[in-house]
């Protein structure tokens, strides 16, 4: 899943991710390149196990002198245009350069999406044991498809590709499980992997409020076959402030009752609400468990800055690795947001600057080569390492073989009384804490601007608005003498105590720039689109936030049953904020806000044990949170450091 500009269909994605000239300025000029004249389109119902068939659109190369591979994407976003005399090959191609490459195109719409028959599941549970024909899932819907592919379409040299992005992206995952052997390589690219556990729906156990809300103001169930809609639906929210808009509501029951007047009720939104725990639900719509026997070699592509499926990426890799070692899997994780290597050049993320085309780097020194490799046996320039990762900060690529880096050392960064950070452990031999009060009916904003739904901006939007409030806790370090790089998993250890029985704990890893950073050049104006951008700000003393998450008190102990907290008691928590693979620069700080809301990114906690989707106003009450750091509580954040260059 992810957000609504960018999970509309796949040809809406994916349209603009092309750019050919229109024609030659000049003579001197090569022709533009025309993929309707290189490519024929054929319109298929393939038939699957269980008698249901699936829309298929295939195109075929009109030069039939040679032998193609297949190159395959899943979607349920739809494979529209449809008609054979309405051409999108070139929306099914990473870029040109694959057009020109030669490969046969394929998209399929997914069982009970747009033209397909059968019933759409979220997440289609993965079945391990299939002793029926009615035991399909999304490998076997994969693996009777490329059979067919294989028995019908002229041309091809018996070789398959799978890839997508998000939704497709878990789809390709999916696929590569107990796979087809003529499936030779797969793509999944910022892949689903576990929507309660880090990805799209709940992170800690909060609920991902802004997103999902937008997501299923027009994700809904259809009756299919469907064609897609001449426009797609867009939700009124009354306001552009989406802080204003959500704070009206008592709870998360009175908001899917609002988005349900707007073209009916979501089951799809109501079911997150109602399974707010890793129950059974959840357990068997993770794919991770279940990546094992995979023959196809496996490129997982990620964004450090994708607000939606960050964790996807970095679990997909990790499960293969460990169920399937003898798998060739390989990871990426670039400067981006959520499919940002396709849509965007890569040069910059809001004020950050990134100085390349990350995006262009990527899919001509990887993204072709590790197709072309292993579909048509073309040995890339340079070998495809192991872990393809961008270091911000530095903003260069480093090339791993292993992800973390195996010279990275473990290293915490300890809080310290005055609002200090360093790597010495607190000497106070006596209890040290600070205090905040929490109050749900002032949630601390994720954003410093007025904007709806979650810009993806947000990843590295500047934190001084937060620094200032009091109910954000600062810690900061001394000004950096040299480079400190962090390179692998981030992990919070909390001593922490509430007066309530219930609190979020949201913990955020900011880079603090010195305050006489040169300012990059204005933003060249741009027509208005439905994501409202952060505004200019200087980058001298810029507080670009580089990492955060949240953990919901009750999930301390575990995500299957939630736990009161007791009043005043102090616990160890634990808030796991994901990887990175930063550089904080000499003359720079590193700089760690602790806080209790974070909205409307993630729900309100009543900050009592009660059932939050259902909870009453009187039942959101101010708390005083505390904070521990001494010798025999040291609160801080784990981190893996990697030696000076």
């Amino acid at each position: 899943m992810s957000l609504m500009p960018l999970m509309r269909s796949l040809p809406l994605l994916l349209s603009a991710l092309i750019t050919v000239p229109a024609g030659a300025a000049d003579e001197d000029k090569p022709p533009a390149y025309q993929p309707r004249e290189h490519y024929t389109k054929y319109e298929y119902r393939v038939p699957v196990r269980d008698g249901k068939t699936l829309f298929t659109a295939v195109y075929l190369p009109k030069d039939q002198s040679r032998r193609y591979p297949f190159l395959m994407v899943r979607t349920p976003y739809s494979c529209g245009p449809y008609g054979v005399d309405r051409d999108g090959v070139k929306q099914l191609a990473p870029n040109e350069d694959f057009l020109k490459a030669g490969y046969i195109f394929v998209c399929q719409d997914v069982r009970g999406r747009f033209q397909s028959e059968g019933q759409f599941i979220e997440m289609t549970p993965h079945r391990a044991i299939k002793k029926l024909p009615t035991d399909v899932d999304e490998s076997t819907d994969t693996h009777d498809t490329v059979q067919w592919l294989l028995d019908h379409v002229p041309g091809h040299n018996g070789r398959v590709g799978l890839w997508g992005i998000s939704y497709p992206g878990f789809y390709t995952a999916a696929s590569v499980i107990d796979s087809h052997p003529a499936i030779k390589a797969a793509s999944p690219q910022a892949p689903i992997g576990d929507l309660f556990q880090g990805d799209d729906s709940y992170h800690g156990g909060a609920f991902m409020l802004a997103a999902n809300f937008g997501f299923y103001s027009f994700f809904k169930p259809q009756q299919t076959p469907v064609l897609p809609p001449r426009q797609w639906p867009e939700f009124d929210y009354g306001t552009r402030d989406g802080y204003e808009f959500f704070l009206q509501f008592t709870n998360l029951d009175a908001m899917a009752e609002r988005l349900g007047k707007d073209g009916g009720a979501n089951p799809y939104f109501n079911v997150q609400l109602e399974h707010d725990r890793y129950d059974h639900f959840w357990q068997q719509r993770a794919i991770l468990p279940h990546l094992k026997n995979i023959r196809a070699a496996v490129l997982t592509v990620g964004g450090w800055f994708d607000a939606e499926d960050l964790v996807g990426p970095l679990g997909v890799f990790r499960a293969i690795g460990r169920q399937s070692p003898a798998t060739d899997n390989r990871l990426v994780m670039g400067p981006w947001v959520h499919g940002g290597w396709i849509g965007t050049p890569g040069r910059s993320l809001g004020r950050v600057q990134f100085h390349q085309p990350t995006a262009e780097q990527f899919q001509k020194d990887v993204l072709l080569p590790f197709f072309e490799q292993h579909l048509r046996e073309v040995a890339p320039k340079t070998p495809i390492a192991k872990a393809t990762v961008f270091e911000t900060g530095t903003n260069v690529w480093r090339r791993y073989d292993a992800w973390p880096p195996q010279t990275a050392q473990a290293r915490t960064l300890y809080f310290a009384p005055g609002g200090k950070l360093s790597f010495t452990p607190p000497p106070a031999p006596q209890p040290q804490f600070d205090s905040w009060v929490s109050d749900p009916a002032k949630p601390v904003p994720f954003i410093g601007y007025t904007a709806l739904g979650m810009p993806q901006e947000y990843m590295v939007s500047d934190q001084r608005f937060a620094a200032t409030r009091p109910d954000v806790l600062t810690f900061r370090s001394e000004v950096l003498e040299q480079d400190v790089t962090l390179a692998g998993p981030v992990v919070a250890r909390l001593f922490a105590s509430t007066s309530g029985t219930d609190a979020d704990w949201v913990v955020k890893l900011i880079d603090v720039y010195p305050p006489e950073v040169e300012d990059p050049p204005p933003r060249k104006k741009r027509p208005r689109t439905e994501e409202v951008e952060a505004p200019e700000s200087p980058m001298g003393g810029y507080q670009q936030l580089v990492r955060a998450d949240p953990l919901r008190g009750r999930f301390r102990h575990s995500l299957e049953t939630p736990e009161a907290m007791v009043p005043g008691q102090v616990e160890e928590l634990k808030v796991t904020l994901q990887d990175v693979n930063h550089s904080f620069r000499r003359g720079h700080r590193i700089m760690v806000q602790v806080q209790s809301s974070w909205f409307p990114l993630i729900d309100r906690n009543p900050q009592r044990f009660v059932p939050i989707r259902s909870a009453r106003a009187e039942d959101f009450q101010p708390a005083t949170q505390r904070l521990y750091f001494w010798r025999d509580q040291p609160s801080g954040l784990q981190v893996q450091v990697l030696p000076m260059r």
